[in-house]
């Protein structure tokens, strides 16, 4: 059992200094905020795209992840998917969504900063936009829309990859 202090205000910890949680500057990421930016859910061919007995849709999902600084340690991540099922060639739904959070990153190397925010970030979000990914798919007539876990390490080392070998194309044109 631990001593805590009777005059805080509910929801802090004694000792808290400066609006944060003792302890805070030794965690590598903090989540500030998070947020629904933008939800798109079409279903053009309502009603028959819902009939009784009809097979699932089939479709695919797009994940795409962007940040961009918004102070000295402060970051906007925003995971961004979009999901698009069709009945053969008919398209069942179009479902959009961009879902973002504020991260502020603790002491940790300047090397370390992209990857963290650009790995973790995403993948604190992920549970969250996914929820809304299956309630949106479920509310719109479908079954609800369940996306598989994302490796959002093996994404950022495609996507870092893509960026050297763009570098490296473009240091050959120049040359």
């Amino acid at each position: 059992m631990s001593d805590t202090s009777t005059d805080t205000a509910p929801g802090t910890q004694a000792g808290a200094q400066n609006g944060a949680q003792p302890g805070a500057q030794r965690l590598p990421i903090i989540v500030l905020a998070q947020y629904l930016k933008d939800l798109s859910f079409e279903n053009p061919n309502a009603p028959g795209a819902i009939r009784e007995g009809a097979k699932p849709p089939q479709g695919q999902v797009q994940v795409d992840v962007r940040a961009k600084p918004m102070g000295e340690s402060t970051f906007e991540v925003v995971l961004s998917l979009r999901a698009e099922a069709k009945h053969g060639e008919q398209l069942a739904y179009l479902l959009e969504m961009e879902y973002g959070g504020v991260f502020r990153t603790g002491a940790i190397p300047p090397e370390a900063v992209e990857p963290l925010i650009m790995i973790e970030g995403p993948r604190l979000l992920f549970p969250f936009a996914r929820n809304i990914i299956m309630s949106a798919s479920r509310d719109g007539g479908f079954a609800p829309l369940l996306i598989n876990p994302i490796d959002f390490a093996a994404l950022y080392r495609e996507h870092r990859q893509r960026a050297m070998q763009a570098q490296a194309a473009g240091a050959e044109a120049t040359a």
